[in-house]
């Protein structure tokens, strides 16, 4: 299956029916989202994975009871670091370094340039900054998830700080970002389910300059 058929295929699963998911298929839609690219390599970003029935059924009244959350075979959260650190940006480099056989000054200019433009910001900004990485990250996990003929729900609509305090993310210097449940779909019981995918015309999504 093409990635546009996996595309057509989805849809935002409104009722999921409890079954579980095969390990080997969220291996690799957690891999995928750890092989998203991320600005500089930095990969400031988390992926949870929560497959307790009891925290689950805690997480769902701050995900405002949305069923998916309970019956989800699997829950993945996806949470950005707070903010930029030195220490951090040094040890991502020192690993880059050290496994493609560079020496650790190999890229010092660099990473004082990196350091210079990112320190010089806010924790907002930088808190910004890592949450659109988190983003791409989790848009290539849901087309993984598709290909794989994995249900897939995108949730915003949850108590960020609420979920970090039950988490403990809050002490790991994280705040979550999305959510996206993996289940199946209950084909009886979800009201969108043979509803048409509908998007903008192509004339109106598209802007070229030629």
């Amino acid at each position: 299956m093409s990635l546009i058929d996996a595309l057509n295929w989805r849809y935002a699963v409104k009722k999921m029916n409890g079954q579980p998911v095969e390990q080997e298929k969220v291996d690799k839609i957690i891999a995928a989202a750890h092989l998203a690219p991320t600005s500089s390599g930095l990969q400031p970003f988390k992926v949870i994975v929560v497959t307790n029935q009891e925290l689950k059924e805690k997480i769902a009244p701050i995900a405002y009871n949305q069923s998916q959350v309970i019956d989800s075979s699997h829950l993945l959260i996806f949470a950005a670091n707070e903010n930029y650190t030195e220490e951090g940006i040094d040890a991502v480099f020192s690993r880059m370094n050290a496994e493609r056989g560079l020496p650790e000054s190999g890229t010092d200019a660099y990473k004082a340039q990196l350091k210079g433009m990112i320190l010089s910001r806010t924790a907002e900004e930088n808190f910004n900054h890592a949450a659109r990485q988190a983003y791409i990250g989790f848009g290539i996990a849901i087309a993984e998830a598709a290909l794989l003929k994995v249900d897939a729900t995108p949730m915003e609509g949850f108590n960020g700080p609420a979920l970090d305090e039950l988490l403990g993310l809050d002490k790991k210097g994280l705040k979550s970002v999305t959510l996206l449940p993996l289940g199946n779909r209950d084909e009886a019981g979800d009201w969108l389910v043979n509803l048409k995918k509908v998007r903008s015309p192509k004339e109106e999504f598209l802007i070229e300059f030629k």
